[in-house]
């Protein structure tokens, strides 16, 4: 009877958990652009209706078509999208949380990506020069918490699996093979110089939103797909944690971090490089390499490498600390 009791009340905490998912994915689809826009006051529910009926015969991303119809400001959509971007990561630390309590799954840990950068290496011994981080500086002032769980973050481990497939392509080879070229100078150098000289060659290459390149909202590219043919924030910043990792700067020294431009209002994605100074910026938004304390308009939402990924909040009290 004991056991006939645990299991019914699995199935019966499984079946509530199933339930508070669904309830979350029905939030997640109450904040569509469009509704968030009307929500907000920037399109009424008719325009809403004319918009979305044009966008099914055009086949238009709904929010290019708004701003050419000139029925919404640039300000107001890039409100909405940051509204859209804080919703879907919030439900996804939360159905993390619940699916693994609740389920007990265990999840895909971080040391199950295989480490492609480290096959650009242009050192034979990777990471002996640096010494571990001691401390990490609090991002932009914020708290953190990590997690080793990358099972929800497709973008950044399919990634991981199409570099690994282009390094087995004569393309892809080629590209790899003038990366090399591009960093061989850079060995040795202090992580400093490093991260500005890679932070400044990178920046060279063109942008490209998403949606023209892939046809996509949302595509993170690998360093192959980025020097073949361009691409956006998080590309850049990709390609340059690459290439530092090839410079065989440790894993623990960098992060890729999303974050909200609080004077765009949109969300951005740049490289983290913790050197001894304290966190450099790799932003292919600024012709300067800067330090963390001195960038002032960003909000960190989460940053990521492949030993896990770290949740930023807003602190309760102000912490000091630097990199080591």
């Amino acid at each position: 009877m004991r056991s006939d009791y645990s299991k019914s009340g699995q199935k019966d905490q499984r079946s509530g958990t199933a339930g508070v998912l669904r309830g979350i994915k029905a939030r997640l689809d109450k904040n569509r652009l469009g509704e968030l826009l009307v929500m907000g006051g920037a399109l009424s529910q008719q325009e809403l209706s004319y918009a979305l009926a044009e966008q099914r015969a055009t086949n238009t991303p709904l929010g290019r078509l708004l701003l050419q119809q000139q029925r919404i400001r640039r300000h107001d959509l890039y409100r909405a999208l940051a509204q859209q971007w804080g919703m879907r990561v919030m439900m996804t630390a939360m159905t993390i949380a619940i699916t693994i309590t609740a389920f007990g799954i265990r999840p895909a840990r971080a040391e199950s990506i295989r480490d492609v950068p480290s096959q650009v290496s242009l050192v034979s011994v990777a990471n002996a020069a640096f010494a571990p981080v001691g401390y990490y500086p609090a991002l932009f002032g914020s708290e953190e918490r990590k997690s080793g769980n990358l099972k929800p973050f497709t973008k950044w481990t399919s990634m991981f699996e199409r570099f690994d497939a282009s390094m087995t392509t004569q393309q892809g080879r080629n590209v790899i093979d003038d990366m090399k070229r591009d960093l061989n100078a850079l060995q040795g150098q202090p992580l400093r110089v490093m991260a500005q000289k890679v932070d400044e060659l990178y920046n060279r290459v063109a942008y490209i939103e998403d949606s023209k390149n892939w046809g996509k909202s949302d595509y993170w590219g690998t360093p192959v797909e980025f020097l073949t043919r361009g691409g956006d924030c998080e590309d850049y910043a990709i390609t340059k944690y690459t290439a530092l990792r090839a410079l065989g700067v440790p894993e623990e020294r960098l992060r890729i971090a999303i974050v909200h431009d609080i004077q765009k209002n949109v969300p951005h994605a740049i490289l983290i490089v913790y050197a001894d100074e304290g966190a450099m910026i790799l932003d292919n938004q600024s012709k300067i390499t800067k330090f963390a304390d001195n960038v002032s308009n960003y909000r960190p939402i989460f940053s990521i490498n492949r030993q896990g990924w770290w949740l930023h909040s807003k602190p309760k009290e102000t912490i000091l600390a630097s990199a080591q």
